[in-house]
């Protein structure tokens, strides 16, 4: 047997039962402690001279008291009349001799508060006042059979008594990773129930104790018990005064939540990020096998992929420079891959990078044209729903993208009518295969320009938010989840794409990416709207003349040359030559400028040389 080992196991095991109660027994040595130094710093030879002078009074005042009862019962002795002059005196005189003894002993009461015996003293003073008759007491219960639970269990508060002072003044053996920073390390140190509790009442945080804390993927975890009136909401209130304790830097996210047991919290600092050695770079790999559901990202503390539902409305605020086009970006993939995406831009730039890839609108009239085409096509998929006698679409999910939303809704807030026709696809459309998602800078409902209409925003269930301005935009943006406080979140480059996602609970979550080159490199899949759009006319067919445009010439050379051959609008531009309406669009703008086209007075293209 290996002697040293088994030592070793055991003086392992021992220290380890030792840490594990310590925590109970520290909120005792620490009263202990308290008061014994509270009665040390009374003991001064001022209070002690107090003493002395009331002890001195109160022993004179209690023979006085001593000598008038005696003169009193002498009295009372010689004369059996009551009202003589001899008994009255002695009565008088004895009346105000016990007055005084009074009111010397409570002078010496207070100054044997004043100048207290030390709490070492008491201590001896209250086990010696039930040792000693549980001692006696056993002997004289011992008979033919000696009798010891009396002294036994007077011992057994002794020895409970000096085991919780040991126990709660012990030094735990705090396991810190040797790959902690000095950082945490110091949070670790601080987060000790000893020190805790030692310093918590300086912070208003008495009756509060830690345990030893634990790192963990995404920084430390650390359960708190909550004493007395104490409540997990009211320790997140303290949130200030617990970081001032630890001594944290201000940018360090610090979270206080609920344990899996009633009287408990749970405190985590962020001094890492679970996610931090995987890529965040998005590839269609990342799309989930359960067509359902899409990857939104990392969970930063546990470094566990978030999903999110596919066929769902969603909701997606982050202020500038919060990395929402890129977080966006995946989202959109997968829904171009799975199905047809139709990306309505109110900025202009995103459309850039998709326009190679799916049908975007930006101008005025590509959006207009681009709501009245998904509407459209949600109706026509009702009336196919019926006559199949299916209540869910079971074919290609249209995923209409707004981006940005105050541009959108300031674009068509006076258009009554294609304003109704965007809040009928948030509330008609997902059953249709047709779902709206909406992004904004600025998640408000009221006031003059807002991000998402009043009427949109309760129909998109799922939410996630990136950093926003304040506690009104958190609101809007993870509604009842608004505790989150997405505003919260730290200003710089290192929490771009960081946000938190509605019902998932106060984790930030580190979202995927899609760089320019990515969204280039995924396939070209125009959506474009059914001919025949539930009763209402059918799109006109235009003949497209072969000899267009030469093989291998630009796009701005194939504007040119399907308005040459009798193109008279934009849509007959796009029909012919197969180009995104953005891009013809923008190729009219310059041809126009140029002089190469013309406009007439009713809008309609005309070759320059043909306008006059």
């Amino acid at each position: 047997m290996d002697w040293k080992q088994a030592w070793s196991t055991t003086a392992n095991t021992t220290n380890n039962a030792l840490d594990s109660l310590a925590p109970v027994c520290v909120p005792f040595a620490v009263r202990w402690d308290l008061e014994a130094d509270r009665r040390d710093k009374l003991r001064t030879p001022e209070h002690l001279k107090a003493l002395m002078a009331a002890q001195k009074e109160h022993n004179a005042a209690r023979s006085t008291q001593a000598t008038a009862k005696s003169q009193q019962l002498t009295a009372r002795a010689a004369s059996n009349n009551p009202f003589a002059a001899g008994r009255r005196a002695a009565r008088v005189a004895s009346k105000a001799a016990a007055r005084h003894e009074r009111d010397t002993r409570a002078k010496l009461k207070a100054a044997r508060v004043n100048y207290p015996s030390t709490l070492k003293a008491r201590a001896i003073q209250a086990h010696a006042l039930h040792a000693v008759p549980t001692v006696v007491t056993s002997v004289v219960m011992s008979g033919s059979h000696l009798t010891l639970w009396p002294a036994a269990t007077s011992a057994v508060l002794v020895g409970a008594n000096v085991a919780g002072l040991a126990l709660g003044r012990r030094t735990l053996r705090v396991p810190v990773d040797e790959s902690v920073s000095l950082e945490e390390r110091q949070l670790m140190e601080r987060l000790d129930p000893s020190y805790w509790v030692e310093h918590a009442p300086d912070r208003g945080l008495s009756g509060t104790v830690t345990t030893p804390p634990a790192m963990e993927p995404g920084g430390i975890r650390c359960e708190i018990r909550l004493d007395g009136t104490w409540t997990v909401k009211s320790l997140a209130d303290k949130a200030d005064s617990v970081r001032a304790l630890l001594g944290a830097r201000t940018a360090l996210r610090i979270r206080i939540t609920s344990a899996s047991r009633g009287g408990w919290a749970v405190l985590s600092l962020a001094t890492r990020s679970a996610a931090a050695g995987v890529s965040s770079l998005w590839t269609p790999d990342r799309i989930p096998s359960d067509p359902m559901a899409m990857s939104l990202g990392l969970d930063t503390e546990t470094g566990d992929e978030v999903l999110i539902p596919f066929d769902e409305r969603l909701l997606v605020s982050g202020a500038s420079g919060t990395g929402k086009s890129w977080s966006f970006r995946p989202l959109m993939a997968t829904a171009h891959l799975r199905g047809d995406l139709l990306l309505i831009d109110g900025k202009g730039e995103e459309a850039n990078i998709w326009e190679h890839s799916c049908r975007v609108a930006v101008e005025r009239e590509e959006i207009t044209d681009a709501v009245d085409d998904a509407h459209a096509e949600m109706t026509r998929r009702k009336v196919d729903m019926k006559k199949r006698g299916i209540s869910v679409w079971d074919g290609r999910q249209l995923t209409v993208v707004v981006d940005e939303g105050q541009v959108i809704l300031a674009l068509i807030m006076k258009d009554k009518d294609r304003l109704q026709r965007l809040i009928e696809l948030s509330s008609l459309g997902r059953s249709r295969g047709v779902v709206l998602w909406w992004a904004t800078q600025y998640p408000l409902t009221d006031g003059g320009a807002p991000g998402v209409h009043k009427l949109i925003a309760p129909n998109l269930l799922t939410r996630f938010s990136l950093r926003v301005a304040g506690t009104t935009q958190a609101q809007v943006a993870l509604d009842d989840c608004a505790h989150y406080a997405p505003h919260q979140i730290p200003d710089g480059r290192e929490y771009r794409g960081h946000g938190y996602l509605k019902g998932y609970g106060p984790r930030m979550l580190r979202t995927w990416t899609l760089d320019d080159a990515g969204v280039r490199a995924l396939p070209k899949s125009i959506w474009t709207p059914e001919q025949s759009t539930g009763g209402q006319s059918p799109r006109p067919l235009h003949l497209v003349k072969e000899t267009a445009a030469p093989s291998g010439a630009s796009n701005r050379d194939k504007v040119l040359a399907a308005v040459q051959a009798d193109a008279r609008t934009a849509r007959d531009v796009a029909d012919r030559t197969g180009l995104n309406k953005g891009t013809v669009s923008r190729e009219i703008k310059a041809l126009t400028a140029n002089g190469a086209l013309r406009r007439t007075a009713d809008g309609l293209l005309l070759p320059g040389s043909q306008a006059a």
